[in-house]
């Protein structure tokens, strides 16, 4: 009876001691292999072929990348867009969002393959927040062009697209944008966050100091809400299409820091 007593305890111990090796060598690998899965939100007014350079650019450096298309009918609806695309991934992902798709991936973001997170130009809501209270909560962009809602949803105004959405752009290309804009639901601006997954997430913010949508100081302050580590750079709303190559460069320091 003692023997087989001290065989359990013995069977026990060793396969405990297996379990603990198991996870240290699978967190050991995780740390030395930085996440190849990257998955893009666009924002409003936008759809997801104006990520063609960031995607190339990130295809040419060996990431499996894929887009999400945004219905932009509603927060629901779009976080649903997003998940749908989180379930096909292969391993952990880096969920990047801009301008709106920042809080679909505070929601999204949640789910157990999400790494991390990465904001560029977007709103970081919290607990508790709607888009419309962060909006209202600072001075308004002078040049912004986000027109009252009709008919249940919202447009950038063609006249001030170029100025306040992505004044770095050729002009022809932001007449291209504004003719070819989704609008969204204005249902958006007043979806309340419940989970916000920067809080148990690391995170990443790209703020464009020259944002005429989104104003500098009101992403500096989501961005420092967060406990996001900051990147700055000189770009208009649109900077992932402006400047891809930087752009590119904190995605991979995410994907790398991420992994750790």
């Amino acid at each position: 009876m003692e023997k087989e007593i001290l065989s359990r305890k013995i069977k026990l111990i060793m396969g405990l001691a297996l379990a603990v090796w198991m996870t240290f060598f699978a967190l050991n690998v995780f740390a030395q292999n930085p996440i190849k899965n990257i998955v893009l939100v666009h924002g409003a007014f936008a759809d997801g072929s104006g990520w063609e350079s960031v995607y190339k650019l990130l295809k040419k450096k060996g990431y499996n990348v894929s887009m999400v298309g945004n219905p932009n009918t509603g927060m629901p609806e779009d976080v649903a867009a997003t998940s749908l695309v989180l379930k096909k991934q292969q391993g952990p992902v880096l969920l990047v969002g801009h301008s709106y798709g920042g809080a679909i991936i505070t929601e999204a973001g949640n789910a157990s393959n999400v790494a991390g997170l990465v904001y560029i130009a977007a709103f970081v809501p919290d607990n508790g927040e709607t888009l419309l209270k962060l909006l209202q909560s600072g001075p308004p962009a002078p040049k912004s062009g986000i027109l009252p809602p009709e008919n249940g949803y919202i447009w950038y105004d063609k006249a001030k697209f170029h100025a306040g959405f992505c004044a770095d752009l050729p002009k022809e290309k932001a007449d291209f944008l504004a003719d070819s804009q989704i609008p969204v639901s204005a249902s958006v601006f007043g979806h309340v966050i419940e989970n916000a997954a920067w809080k148990t997430k690391p995170s990443w913010y790209i703020v464009a100091t020259e944002d005429q949508t989104i104003p500098p100081d009101a992403e500096r302050f989501m961005a420092k809400r967060a406990g996001a580590k900051v990147t700055e750079i000189k770009a208009s709303h649109l900077v992932f299409m402006s400047q891809p190559d930087a752009v590119v460069k904190v995605i991979e320091e995410a994907a790398k820091g991420a992994s750790k």
